[in-house]
Protein backbone atom coordinates (compact mmCIF):
# COMPACT_ATOMS: atom_id res chain seq x y z
CA UNK A 1 0.00 0.00 0.00
CA UNK A 2 1.20 3.36 -0.93
CA UNK A 3 1.18 6.33 1.81
CA UNK A 4 0.67 9.63 0.66
CA UNK A 5 3.47 12.13 2.05
CA UNK A 6 2.47 14.91 0.52
CA UNK A 7 1.45 17.87 2.51
CA UNK A 8 -1.98 19.36 2.52
CA UNK A 9 -2.38 23.72 1.89
CA UNK A 10 -3.39 24.45 5.06
CA UNK A 11 -0.28 22.36 6.25
CA UNK A 12 1.87 24.19 3.72
CA UNK A 13 0.52 27.76 4.69
CA UNK A 14 1.31 27.02 8.24
CA UNK A 15 4.82 26.31 7.98
CA UNK A 16 4.93 29.10 5.51
CA UNK A 17 3.80 31.30 7.91
CA UNK A 18 5.57 30.07 11.32
CA UNK A 19 8.76 30.46 9.07
CA UNK A 20 8.04 34.20 8.51
CA UNK A 21 6.62 34.73 11.60
CA UNK A 22 9.97 32.80 13.45
CA UNK A 23 12.01 34.61 11.12
CA UNK A 24 10.70 38.10 11.65
CA UNK A 25 10.04 38.98 7.96
CA UNK A 26 7.09 40.86 6.62
CA UNK A 27 4.14 42.11 8.07
CA UNK A 28 3.47 38.08 9.34
CA UNK A 29 6.13 39.01 12.33
CA UNK A 30 3.50 40.99 13.92
CA UNK A 31 0.99 38.62 13.94
CA UNK A 32 -0.66 37.26 16.70
CA UNK A 33 -0.31 33.71 17.24
CA UNK A 34 -3.77 32.97 16.87
CA UNK A 35 -3.66 34.06 12.84
CA UNK A 36 0.29 32.21 12.39
CA UNK A 37 -1.92 28.61 13.45
CA UNK A 38 -5.38 29.52 12.29
CA UNK A 39 -4.80 27.30 8.90
CA UNK A 40 -4.47 24.62 11.23
CA UNK A 41 -7.42 25.15 13.58
CA UNK A 42 -10.25 27.20 11.44
CA UNK A 43 -10.92 23.67 9.19
CA UNK A 44 -10.98 21.80 12.21
CA UNK A 45 -13.74 24.66 13.98
CA UNK A 46 -15.63 24.79 10.63
CA UNK A 47 -16.01 20.82 10.54
CA UNK A 48 -17.49 20.78 14.71
CA UNK A 49 -19.61 23.86 13.49
CA UNK A 50 -20.92 21.95 10.70
CA UNK A 51 -21.57 18.87 12.31
CA UNK A 52 -23.42 20.36 15.37
CA UNK A 53 -26.12 22.54 12.94
CA UNK A 54 -26.61 19.32 11.09
CA UNK A 55 -26.93 17.56 14.71
CA UNK A 56 -29.63 20.30 15.25
CA UNK A 57 -31.23 20.63 12.49
CA UNK A 58 -31.73 16.30 12.87
CA UNK A 59 -32.83 16.77 16.22
CA UNK A 60 -36.17 19.72 15.33
CA UNK A 61 -36.76 17.36 12.26
CA UNK A 62 -36.70 13.78 14.57
CA UNK A 63 -39.29 16.49 17.03
CA UNK A 64 -41.73 17.81 14.56
CA UNK A 65 -42.29 14.18 12.68
CA UNK A 66 -42.93 13.07 16.73
CA UNK A 67 -44.98 15.69 18.21
CA UNK A 68 -47.16 16.29 14.47
CA UNK A 69 -47.25 12.54 13.72
CA UNK A 70 -48.83 11.04 16.28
Amino acid sequence: MKKNSSLGFTTLLFLILLFLKLGQFGVVANWSWWWVTAPLWIPISLLFIAVFIYAVYIDIKYFINNKFNK
